[in-house]
């Protein structure tokens, strides 16, 4: 179905074109004076210089062709030239009504449906995740949702970092460690062990040990270097112990992405996109597009009208070893293959953009991709903490992602725990969890992504203000009252929405036509931070009207169900919404 301010622009665009004026005249917008009026038209202004007439003028003669709109309870011309309107509570009524009755709450499908994939993953094998990869799941999770409600195939990746210096690090230490074992042995030409050497413990003690010794040992980094090639090259006991190192970290990423309600539809390696890098050097060096500079082989990527340096895209090392820059392009190479999608979108710490100016602007100009496939690189902020630097541990350190999550959980529980006669409440733990992941999500989406935040654990908590765990707590109120309702004997099936009986109460129904715009603009934009901010209105519309009505305590059975049909459409409206942020409500809090 059509988006309301659709509709009604169609009755403004039909009146001026009554009334002798150009139809595009006609947008209409949200009121900014609720107090006056719920919509508001000013095209009479722009018209007033085209038509060489007072707009106050225009805004009467397309009223004259108004008057008799059953869409509207209220039209008017305001000096100097606006058009305020109110809508008929029948026709709202009626919109409303239908969207209750239709599949997605009446939001259609897109009719072009793209294939899109989504970079928004990038952790290290056999690292632990932490703070530092939460703005990438999070916002990349909530835009492949929103993508799929829209109707477009979506495909997240979690791309993981698997074929660099840490693989050699860590080879290298456990060598140190445990010689003995058969993997450092190249007279072994057996079956190489099932299990792994090590526990996924083990393994994160590992890396960080490997790292802070090579920046101090020149000949141990040497060797890790060494090993790193051996490994790239095919040495089968180094290949055996990565695939155990692979095995291991994605099995506890897995896990840990789990907690967070993130899912990829590919677990793509770096490795992956290797073979594609032969190849593929060999093409731009063909084409023309690769030269030798510097002893190393780059793409120029600097265009006319630059206002910033941008320096050639760098393939391959003077040494002739690939880059990040050559594995991305290689990515590239591999995804167009095998999903051939009309857009690659990548969710990054906005830092990162010049590079990923480089390496769009050689995909392109290598033709890696079609001239209409679209590179986008949306940079998202940092996460501080209250003393606005990056949020660490308080012992300074990066702060990793199961202790946030274990902290806001604890924290959730310990307030249930105040507001339930027990402690004890088998449910408790588990709603705790629920509400915490709201905590941290809606904590995250309800800011604009490509600006810094503050992660404030006492904010984000709190069941008031413009939190996750308000959001919940309002869709709670509704359920609980759609249970008590139901526990009287009442039944909530072929319910509809009436006549408001309040002024709360039309709001609230005003507030709900605001569905299909909010996605639309969310997934146009990428954009969740949109819908954080309509089921906010929305939860705050809801909670005035149950402030100011007795629901339940109504006689009038036919107001009641009424009343009872809109709360309905406000549930299903809320928990469609936070779906597509990534969390759900709990029964009862």
């Amino acid at each position: 179905m059509k988006k309301i301010l659709d509709l009604i622009t169609e009755e403004l665009s039909g009146a001026f074109a009554a009334s002798g004026y150009d139809a595009s005249y006609g947008r209409v917008n949200l009121s900014n004076r609720p107090d006056l009026c719920e919509y508001q038209c000013n095209g009479a202004m722009a018209a007033a210089k085209a038509y060489k007439k007072a707009p106050i003028q225009i805004a009467e003669d397309v009223v004259g062709h108004l008057k008799d709109s059953a869409t509207f309870s209220m039209v008017e011309a305001v000096k100097p030239g606006f058009i305020n309107m109110k809508l008929n509570c029948e026709f709202l009524i009626c919109y409303l009504n239908q969207m209750s009755a239709e599949k997605d709450l009446g939001f259609e499908k897109t009719a072009h449906p793209k294939t899109i994939v989504l970079d928004y993953g990038g952790p290290n094998v056999a690292k632990p995740l932490h703070v530092g990869h939460l703005r990438s799941a999070i916002i990349g999770e909530s835009i492949k949702r929103i993508g799929r409600f829209v109707g477009h195939n979506m495909i997240g990746d979690v791309h993981l970092g698997d074929w660099g210096l840490q693989m050699g690090l860590i080879i290298t230490e456990l060598k140190k460690r445990r010689p003995e074992l058969v993997y450092f042995d190249p007279s072994y030409t057996g079956e190489y062990p099932a299990e792994p050497p090590f526990t996924i413990h083990e393994l994160e003690e590992i890396y960080p040990a490997a790292s802070a010794r090579s920046k101090e040992d020149a000949a141990y980094k040497e060797e890790a270097m060494e090993a790193t090639y051996q490994l790239q090259h095919g040495n089968q006991g180094y290949i055996a112990l990565w695939n155990h190192i692979l095995n291991v970290s994605v099995s506890d990423l897995k896990k840990n992405y789990e907690k967070l309600n993130v899912t990829f539809d590919l677990w793509k390696k770096e490795s992956d996109a290797q073979p594609y890098i032969p190849d593929m050097v060999q093409y731009m060096k063909d084409n023309g597009y690769a030269h030798i500079s510097d002893g190393a082989l780059v793409v120029d990527v600097k265009e006319d009208g630059d206002t910033r340096e941008i320096p050639p895209c760098m393939i391959l090392k003077s040494d002739g070893a690939s880059l990040y820059n050559t594995t991305d392009l290689a990515t590239i190479v591999e995804r167009m293959k095998l999903f051939h999608p009309d857009e690659i979108l990548y969710i990054v710490d906005k830092r990162q953009d010049l590079y990923f100016t480089q390496v769009f602007r050689c995909a392109k100009k290598t033709k890696l991709v079609e001239e209409d496939t679209k590179l986008t690189f949306l940079g998202f902020g940092t996460m501080n903490g209250r003393d606005g630097k990056p949020f660490k541990t308080r012992e300074g350190g990066v702060m990793r992602l199961e202790d946030l999550i274990g902290d806001i959980n604890n924290q959730m529980f310990k307030k249930i725990s105040e507001n339930r006669n027990t402690a004890e409440d088998i449910d408790a733990r588990e709603t705790a969890r629920i509400i915490g992941l709201s905590a941290i999500k809606y904590g995250d989406l309800s800011n604009q992504a490509s600006k810094d935040y503050v992660f404030d654990v006492e904010r984000f908590t709190s069941f008031e203000g413009d939190t996750g765990p308000y959001i919940l707590y309002t869709i709670v109120r509704i359920k609980s009252i759609l249970k008590k309702y139901a526990a009287q004997g009442g039944t909530l099936e072929n319910l509809t929405i009436k006549e408001p009986s309040n002024e709360s109460e039309k709001n609230l129904m005003l507030s709900l036509t605001g569905f299909i715009h909010a996605i639309e603009t969310a997934y146009a934009e990428h954009a969740p931070h949109k819908i954080c901010a309509y089921i906010y209105e929305l939860a705050n519309a809801f909670n005035s009207f149950y402030h100011e009505t007795k629901i339940l305590g109504e006689e009038d059975q036919a107001k009641k169900e009424g009343m009872l049909a809109l709360l309905l459409l406000t549930r299903n409206v809320l928990e469609t919404c936070i779906n597509l942020l990534g969390f759900e409500a709990p029964e009862r809090m």
